[in-house]
């Protein structure tokens, strides 16, 4: 009996994103915040106001919870057309004058209208929203190698006063993550609060002291135009003072205010992202390298598609050139309970966040002592605490 093989010539059949036209969920969810004031300038109700805090605080992570988790992952034959399809960097620039218009809107109410204590509080902290969405933009921006995007990481930074962060975050955060040399690195055993008030002014720092060594291998005065740190900061200035100019001076503490709930979101992220976790000192004396397991990660479907993949950290700090719609998940990484908006909220209540963190902390780290970023003066506390013995140096 002959038998017949026919050769299998089907192709494969291209790579389809199923999550195009989620993406646009990044836009919309900046964009509504606003709905909040126009509905109260409507029907003259002020509790309105509150409305956006409760959809990110309450609601948004219930949707995470209902809609579960996205483990899918492209594959990396897709990843070159990914990068290069314009649709997802028109996305992005699409939210630019989004965040401008609804963060200017959020000012003007405020001015323009007299509102209860509690109206006035709704809307500084939901103004300060769209200010995180900026911090997330201008993250998403400032690590592309073109020069329009690193510009614009800068533009979308200014409202908040926050645009030290592209110098801060791609060369000093991503130096340092998760050692205790890394301002914006927590520590087991660190509180929110603890830890706002070593992040904020350690980002500043950090940031002009990377661009005053840069400046002087470059010949040039600190104080130099050419300063990344000055830039932005001049553009904040200039920004508020068309605010200020417009609406009156009285704007400016609520200026200051915004902007600080706005970078307080920058820092909540910051918290949960590398809570505890520690890259070890080799015997040569260098540090391990940044692998995807120094960074929580987070696959919740709502929360992710609000900001551009951000929760996929763990992949953004190994492979930092990646688009956002390129991040993988891995298996067996630190995995958060719920999406950033579920895990801010935990965060500011301590004893609740040690409560549920501390045991997937633990976990994560295989229960040793060596891969774990202590709190100084904590050490022993949370060792005796938790039973953890001293393991042998890491080869």
């Amino acid at each position: 009996m002959i038998m017949t093989v026919t050769a299998d010539h089907t192709v494969p059949a291209p790579y389809r994103d199923r999550k195009r036209l989620a993406w646009l969920v990044s836009i919309l969810v900046p964009a509504s915040i606003g709905i909040a004031p126009a509905m109260s300038l409507a029907t003259g109700v002020y509790w309105v106001l509150w409305i956006p805090f409760v959809f990110f605080y309450g609601i948004a992570p219930i949707i995470d919870l209902i809609l579960g988790e996205d483990r899918s992952n492209p594959p990396e034959s897709a990843v070159a057309g990914l990068e290069a399809d314009r649709y997802y960097r028109a996305v992005t620039y699409a939210v630019v004058p989004v965040v401008w218009i609804s963060f200017a809107f959020g000012v003007w109410f405020l001015a323009r209208h007299q509102l209860p204590w509690h109206g006035v509080l709704a809307t500084i902290m939901s103004t300060g929203a769209i200010g995180g969405f900026c911090i997330n933009l201008g993250h998403e921006f400032g690590h592309k190698p073109d020069a329009l995007r690193r510009w614009l990481a800068k533009l979308v930074l200014v409202p908040t006063g926050y645009g030290h962060f592209t110098v801060e975050h791609n060369l000093g955060h991503h130096r340092d993550v998760a050692t205790p040399q890394d301002p914006a690195s927590s520590r087991m055993g660190e509180t929110i609060y603890g830890f706002v008030l070593r992040e904020m002014p350690g980002a500043l720092k950090r940031a002009w002291d990377l661009e005053v060594a840069r400046l002087a291998r470059l010949g040039k005065s600190r104080f130099s135009l050419d300063n990344q740190v000055i830039q932005p900061m001049l553009m904040t200035f200039a920004f508020w003072g068309v605010l200020m100019a417009w609406l009156g001076p009285q704007i400016l503490p609520l200026l200051v205010a915004i902007s600080f709930w706005a970078n307080f979101q920058l820092t909540s992220a910051n918290y949960i992202e590398h809570y505890g976790l520690l890259r070890r000192r080799l015997a040569d004396g260098r540090l391990e390298r940044v692998e995807p397991r120094h960074s929580w990660n987070s696959n919740h479907v709502f929360s992710n598609w609000a900001t551009f993949h951000l929760q996929r950290h763990s992949d953004h700090h190994a492979h930092p050139m990646r688009s956002y719609q390129s991040l993988r998940h891995f298996h067996d990484l630190p995995e958060l309970p719920n999406g950033y908006f579920g895990m801010y909220v935990l965060s500011y209540i301590p004893p609740l966040w040690f409560r549920i963190m501390d045991p997937l902390l633990l976990k994560a780290v295989d229960r040793d002592p060596g891969r774990i970023n202590f709190q100084p003066g904590r050490r022993a506390e949370l060792m005796r605490r938790y039973g953890l013995v001293e393991r042998p140096a890491a080869a």
